[in-house]
């Protein structure tokens, strides 16, 4: 009998670090070939798989100049496709952390309040004000584990000349969390999602009103069993109408996805976040609708 329960232990643990992995790391690979349709390069980027992928070591870590002067789309294009550190679905998961501290990033708070969606808004118009706007777009999705909430935001903050809503990567997430689970189109009641940000990076800029940026977040999910794993994201960002809204084009290289504050995050150039109270905030207004 202890045996049994011993057994029935493991497999709600292991099952929910399979669902887990399955939901916001493995996802990366799906997500990849139902979305945008990335070169075969970087679908091996994100999945780890090959030893030319793994050993790659020029990869945007987030350290390069940022122009004040805008050079176009095809800049824009270059420093969004440029990849990523390749790093194991592993790194995703819980680990110990380095004594290596990473330098911090300041995020705006933002003013407070709900703008389109009921998405909070209010973050100034710089790299870091992007920064905050994309957590927030991710946070109003993930938190929420709904198809029709991620399509309802994307079209609420996405300009035209993007990917479809139903193919976003934020989506595809979604419907992996909800496919591997089978809860249908929406999260059953039962199951919670938290998303915590841990960091940031500012992977290039094209002027004021441009910019390609990442987070980096701690998700805890609990269905059946509880579980934390870390989950990254890219996307092209557009000021336009007094709000960052997610930039036309194709996506961005996926970012990779490392637990924070190990030595694969510092490598991969993420930053800590710290959010920043001082920076005066974007008070909403009547243009908040406008694309």
């Amino acid at each position: 009998m202890r045996r049994a329960a011993t057994k029935k232990a493991e497999a709600t643990t292991e099952w929910g670090r399979r669902r887990l992995l399955g939901i916001l790391a493995a996802a990366v690979a799906v997500a990849v070939l139902l979305l945008v349709g990335l070169v075969y390069a970087v679908y091996l980027a994100i999945a780890g798989i090959g030893d030319e992928a793994n050993a790659n070591t020029g990869v945007a870590t987030g350290e390069t100049d940022h122009s004040t002067v805008a050079r176009g789309a095809a800049h824009r294009d270059d420093i969004a496709a440029e990849p990523m550190l390749s790093v194991p679905e592993g790194a995703a998961f819980p680990a110990e952390t380095t004594s290596t501290k990473a330098p911090e990033i300041k995020i705006p708070a933002g003013a407070g309040v709900n703008g389109p969606a009921f998405v909070m808004t209010g973050f100034p118009q710089t790299p870091e004000g992007a920064i905050g706007q994309l957590a927030q777009i991710d946070l109003a999705v993930l938190q929420s584990m709904s198809l029709t909430t991620a399509e309802e935001v994307y079209n609420a903050w996405a300009l035209p000349g993007g990917v479809r809503a139903e193919d976003w990567w934020i989506t595809a997430s979604v419907r992996a969390f909800l496919s591997s689970t089978g809860m249908g189109e929406v999260k059953d009641p039962s199951a919670s999602v938290s998303l915590e940000p841990a960091g940031a990076l500012i992977k290039g800029t094209d002027g004021p009103d441009w910019a390609t940026v990442c987070v980096l977040m701690k998700v805890s999910a609990t269905y059946k069993s509880e579980g934390q794993i870390a989950f990254a994201h890219c996307e092209r960002m557009q000021w336009v109408g007094g709000r960052w809204m997610v930039a036309p084009g194709t996506p961005p290289a996926p970012a990779p996805a490392t637990w924070p504050g190990t030595e694969p995050a510092h490598e991969a150039g993420w930053r800590t976040w710290s959010t920043d109270h001082t920076t005066e905030p974007i008070i909403p207004g009547d243009h908040e609708g406008e694309h």
